[in-house]
């Protein structure tokens, strides 16, 4: 067996799961990108894992892993970066544990993230959420629990895995404090403030789910916690039927994350600072909730309504250097 193969045992049982403690999403998400790389070394050249070298996976056969990834299996941008971030979270590692392999691994490490185009936030407006509640059948068990749901997640902006990890106990929906506590990213916990209409909706669904609590808040027919692919599937189907009463949802691709959107634009055009949108939403870092304050036309129509005209008079500017008048050509 060859130094990388224990390394990267080491990597995960070490490293991610006993020093950082990662989420299990974290785990899954490494795996999978070692998985495809080998997948990929094995088709190319023929070797397995276990005979690999750290001379073998160099910075030529990552670059030309990750451009598979893209032309190949058409994986976006952002998909090709959070391999690369893995593979290099596992070479910094590997730099502690094996300095004669330091050249190889330093080529590795200089790898670059690839830039892309930063779309605009997709997010619902309020009678695209009316609609989108307004089609959860209440006759049916299904619908009642589906409607509870969309109404939390809309309102409270939480992410998917949050949602997925709620139970009957995380709801506290007595007094003024009235909040849902949750285990956000990063092992981060956060209390977020519920609605009283929020309030009336999850109260009704709890008196019919009658769940001890440690039991999932939103769980399947067999009382199963409901999975990923599942939300997003029946999100999709409410989507689907609310697009005959409100036709500008056929333009919008919904997510459970275009929910976390529309609770964050909620906020932003309530006037909301900026920080504590960040706050609500459980962001780490403050720049991560910048992208909401382009996604609105109506504060840009504001701020511009602000703009007073300067007096002056209009003109062509003219260079007075032969030099300068070049560079302004250009």
């Amino acid at each position: 067996m060859s130094a990388l193969a224990p390394t990267l045992q080491r990597f995960f049982t070490d490293r991610l799961m006993s020093q950082r403690k990662v989420s299990t999403h974290t785990i899954a998400s490494y795996r999978d990108t070692f998985r495809l790389l080998f997948a990929y070394i094995s088709e190319h050249s023929g070797k397995q894992p276990n005979s690999l070298d750290f001379n073998d996976v160099d910075a030529p056969l990552v670059a030309a892993f990750l451009d598979h990834l893209q032309a190949g299996r058409q994986n976006s941008v952002r998909t090709r970066n959070t391999r690369l971030a893995a593979i290099r979270s596992f070479y910094r590692y590997a730099a502690l544990q094996h300095p004669e392999h330091a050249e190889t691994i330093r080529r590795v490490l200089a790898i670059p993230p690839k830039r892309f185009e930063r779309n605009l936030v997709t997010y619902l407006t309020e009678p695209e959420v009316d609609a989108l509640l307004n089609v959860c059948d209440r006759q049916t068990w299904t619908g009642r629990r589906d409607y509870a749901m969309l109404v939390l997640a809309i309102q409270t902006g939480l992410r998917i895995s949050e949602i997925i990890g709620l139970t009957c106990g995380d709801l506290t929906l007595d007094g003024p404090g009235a909040h849902v506590h949750c285990l956000g990213k990063g092992r981060k916990e956060r209390n977020t403030p519920l609605l009283a209409s929020t309030i009336a909706v999850l109260q009704v669904w709890c008196d019919e789910r009658q769940g001890n609590t440690s039991d999932p808040l939103f769980p399947t027919s067999t009382g199963s916690r409901l999975s990923r692919d599942a939300i997003e599937r029946r999100i999709k189907l409410c989507v689907f039927r609310a697009t005959a009463g409100c036709p500008s949802l056929k333009s919008k691709r919904v997510s459970a994350h275009t929910l976390r959107h529309t609770a964050a634009m909620r906020l932003l055009m309530s006037g909301a600072a900026i920080t504590v949108i960040a706050l609500w939403l459980g962001h780490e870092d403050v720049s991560t909730t910048q992208i909401y304050l382009s996604a609105d036309m109506t504060l840009k129509e504001q701020a511009i309504a602000k703009v007073t005209p300067p007096a002056t008079t209009p003109g062509r500017y003219h260079p007075p250097d032969i030099m300068l008048a070049f560079l302004e050509g250009l």
